[in-house]
């Protein structure tokens, strides 16, 4: 058997430039920082975003919150605000109170800070609530949020999750509702609200439903964030992994999109930062 050459584009892990920064800037990445603390040598939100500036990302997410003022003196957006955690969401009822009380709060630090999003989700399924019912739940949930978001001008970002991959609590999320990206951005168009948008988590998209470019084409009215991540295994966006990053970012460049992608990846590499030197190159397309 002939092995396959890498897809044109994708970048070996040996091939990275240590002096590389973005230049084209047609793709604004970010950059997420719960994934850069995994062990070992675990890196803090001040020490990453550092990082994200000197290569020249235009963002970062997922830190502190303490640590925002030290990002956006390095020139950094803040470019999601997170909310009620992916476990917790308004499929089922009961939770309603709870994710009302953590998006009013996190819709008010995004405002605060300039950032355009908040994220959400659907929360797990519940025994005993249908399918059907739980999609009202969320889509009357988040009805009754779209006035504050509305008024503070922020998105609600809702994203998709696989429920395949079990091997790792952040690789896969077994038994949440939102596995389905179509059934998700159905929902978001039964909220009505131009606030209220999908995030288009790349690896989660190709992992459950696949056709990714055709998909992006499809939804791109309702993107309002892009996550990425090599498959299988959410590592680096190199050689190693299925999807063809360079091909997906000039689609979304095609969309005119001109929100934020962020790299969403659990770093294998010995040298992290070499890692997100590597991915931003990859998208810099």
């Amino acid at each position: 058997m002939v092995a396959m050459a890498p897809a044109v584009g994708q970048v070996p892990r040996n091939q990275v430039n240590p002096k590389f920064k973005i230049r084209k800037g047609r793709v604004r990445q970010s950059v997420m920082g719960w994934c850069f603390k995994s062990k070992p040598n675990p890196v803090d939100g001040p020490t990453l975003a550092k990082w994200a500036a000197d290569i020249g990302l235009a963002g970062i997410e997922g830190i502190a919150r303490q640590d925002y003022p030290a990002a956006k003196k390095l020139g950094l957006a803040i470019s999601l605000v997170s909310s009620h955690g992916f476990k917790t969401g308004p499929f089922d009822r009961a939770q309603h109170a709870v994710c009302r009380t953590k998006l009013t709060e996190a819709i008010d630090v995004a405002a605060a800070v300039g950032c355009p999003s908040v994220i959400t989700f659907t929360g797990f399924s519940v025994k005993g609530t249908m399918p059907e019912q739980g999609e009202r739940n969320c889509v009357e949930f988040w009805k009754s949020m779209m006035a504050v978001a509305e008024r503070k001008k922020v998105n609600l970002v809702l994203e998709h999750l696989n429920t395949r991959d079990d091997s790792h609590p952040m690789k896969g999320h077994p038994g949440y509702f939102g596995d389905d990206v179509d059934l998700c951005a159905d929902l978001v168009g039964r909220v009505g609200s131009p606030r209220m948008k999908l995030l288009f988590d790349i690896y989660h998209v190709q992992i459950m439903n696949g056709d990714v470019i055709r998909r992006i084409g499809q939804y791109q009215k309702i993107i309002g964030h892009y996550h990425t991540a090599g498959n299988p295994g959410r590592a680096e966006l190199d050689d190693t992994q299925e999807i063809n990053y360079p091909a997906v970012m000039r689609a979304i460049v095609a969309t005119d999109y001109k929100g934020f992608v962020t790299q969403e990846f659990i770093p294998t590499w010995d040298d992290k930062a070499a890692a997100l030197r590597h991915a931003a190159m990859v998208c810099d397309v």
